[in-house]
C-alpha cells in the first residue's frame, strides 16, 4: 500500500508538471497567403518559389488561398499537399469549386496535426468556402471571400456564427478583396482584433504584389482582447504571386486540452473549454479524427 500511494503521489506529481509547462501565454507565428493557384507575376506555376518565401518566413501556420488541387492548369498537382511536403508540415484542403479535372479552393498548413476540421460553404458568384481548422490549443480558419459586396456580408454572418461556436482562441486570415474602409471590415472591428497593420500606409499594402496599394489580406482574432502582437509585416516578395505574404506573431493564452472518448462511434476530442459542441451546427463537412461527418444533412 506504502508503494502504491508513493506511486500515486509520483503520477500526481507528473501530472502537475505538465499541466504547469502548459501555463504562460503560447507563441505562435501565422502567415496569410493568396498563392495564385502557384503562378507568380510571370504566369508561370512554380510552388518551389512560393515554398522558399513560406520557408524564410518560418511560419508556424499558414491560410493559403487561390489554391489548385489536381487542377489541369497546374499540371495536376495537389497543391496543399506539395507545399507541405517541402515545408514538413501538415495540410488541410478546403474545396470550393470544381475546375477542370480537379478542385479549386483555399488550405490551412500547419506544424501541428488538426484535431478536426470543417468545410463551410460561403455564397459568392464564385462560390467560396471557409475552411476551419481545430487544434489542441485554439482554431484556426481561412477564406477568400466574394468579389461582390452582398455575398462578401452575408459570408461575414456565417463567419461570426461560426467564430461564436468556439471557446477556444479563433483566429482567421484570408483575401477578403475588401479595404479597410469598408463595410465588411468596420463591422468586423466591431467582434475581431485585427493583427496585421491595417492603416493605410504603403508598407501594409498587399496587393497587387509588384506595386501594391492597397490591403486585402487580413489576419485577426475573434474577440477583443487576450492577444500581443510581437511582429506584423507585409513581407517585400514582388513576384512568387500576385499577393504579397502577411506575417504576425501574437502570444496569447489557449486552451487546455484532455484524452479523447468515444461517442456513437466517432472518436472527439472533449476539452475543459469545450471546443466542439453537437448542437447548432451549420451545414457543412467535418472531418474528425479522419472520419467524415456531415453536419445536420
Amino acid at each position: 500500500m506504502k508503494i502504491q500511494g508513493k506511486w500515486l503521489l509520483f503520477c500526481g506529481l507528473l501530472f502537475c508538471l505538465a499541466a504547469n509547462a502548459q501555463d504562460g501565454p503560447l507563441t505562435m507565428r501565422i502567415l496569410t497567403y493568396n498563392i495564385q493557384h502557384g503562378a507568380g507575376m510571370d504566369d508561370v506555376v512554380d510552388l518551389d518559389r512560393q515554398a522558399a518565401v513560406i520557408a524564410n518566413a518560418a511560419p508556424d501556420i499558414i491560410g493559403l488561398q487561390e489554391v489548385d488541387s489536381c487542377v489541369k492548369r497546374s499540371n495536376r498537382i495537389h497543391e496543399a499537399g506539395y507545399l507541405a511536403q517541402k515545408l514538413n508540415m501538415y495540410s488541410t484542403f478546403g474545396p470550393a469549386i470544381p475546375l477542370t479535372g480537379g478542385k479549386y479552393g483555399v488550405a490551412i498548413l500547419s506544424k501541428e496535426k488538426p484535431l478536426s476540421h470543417r468545410v463551410i460553404p460561403l455564397p459568392g458568384n464564385e462560390k467560396r468556402t471557409l475552411l476551419v481548422c481545430e487544434f489542441q490549443e485554439y482554431v484556426f480558419a481561412t477564406t477568400h471571400l466574394a468579389l461582390e459586396e452582398d455575398n462578401r456580408m452575408t459570408s461575414l454572418d456565417i463567419i461570426l456564427e461560426e467564430a461564436a461556436r468556439w471557446d477556444k482562441p479563433f483566429f482567421i486570415c484570408g483575401d477578403w478583396n475588401d479595404i479597410p474602409s469598408s463595410t465588411l471590415i468596420t463591422k468586423m472591428k466591431r467582434s475581431f482584433r485585427f493583427l496585421n497593420n491595417i492603416t493605410t500606409a504603403s508598407s501594409n499594402y498587399t496587393f497587387p504584389a509588384g506595386t501594391p496599394s492597397k490591403i486585402i489580406d487580413y489576419i485577426a482574432r475573434y474577440g477583443r482582447a487576450g492577444t500581443s502582437v510581437n511582429k506584423r509585416q507585409v513581407i517585400n516578395e514582388p513576384s512568387a504571386s500576385d499577393h504579397r505574404p502577411v506575417l504576425v506573431e501574437v502570444s496569447f493564452d489557449g486552451a487546455t486540452g484532455t484524452l479523447p472518448v468515444r461517442r456513437d462511434n466517432v472518436e472527439v476530442f472533449k476539452f475543459q473549454v469545450s471546443g466542439l459542441r453537437s448542437n447548432g451546427q451549420k451545414k457543412g463537412i467535418c472531418i474528425i479524427n479522419g472520419k467524415k461527418v456531415v453536419l445536420n444533412k
